[in-house]
């Protein structure tokens, strides 16, 4: 059998080839908000969770970052002033991750046409169906290889799948 065949690694070259393209086609309206790809994944995580807050070790699992690299990331938001850190009232190690208003403003800006651009080069060339189905395949996916990614979330507390690997 000629491996080079292989469909996994088409699978795993497409995926390649359209996340890179749609990085690409993504990126002038984040620079155009002042917002890195980084920046702007922890803004949003931060809006889309619960008290627009998370843990510290639940946004750096989110966001696939290291602890170290999760807080110089807050540290430049909070620099900012689009982000702002509160301590735990319950565990003095752990700290929180909170939007501020400043912070929602500047994801407010560039939402629209975020959101334009998503669609014009990726969710709108699928149907209805399509969507569906394809969300749902990336969870199956997501869940084994970031089974982080919802950390903090509300629901987050779901058993992993037995071969996920564990959060760090």
């Amino acid at each position: 059998m000629n491996h080079i065949d292989d469909p996994r690694l088409t699978a795993m070259g497409l995926l390649s080839e359209v996340h890179a393209g749609l990085m690409d086609r993504l990126a002038p309206a984040l620079a155009g908000s002042g917002l890195s790809d980084v920046d702007f994944e922890t803004v949003l995580r931060l809006s889309r969770s619960p008290g627009q807050s998370l843990r510290m070790s639940d946004l750096a699992g989110q966001t696939g970052l290291s602890t170290s690299g999760v807080t110089r990331v807050v540290d430049r938001l909070e620099r900012e002033g689009l982000v702002r850190r509160q301590p735990c009232a319950t565990d003095r190690r752990a700290s929180y991750a909170t939007l501020t208003g400043k912070g929602v403003e500047r994801l407010e800006k560039v939402i629209p046409q975020h959101l334009k651009d998503i669609e014009e080069c990726f969710t709108g060339l699928l149907s209805e169906q399509q969507l569906e189905t394809f969300l749902e395949t990336l969870r199956v996916i997501r869940d084994v290889v970031r089974p982080c990614a919802t950390a903090g979330a509300e629901g987050s507390h779901e058993a992993s799948p037995s071969h996920a690997r564990p959060c760090s």
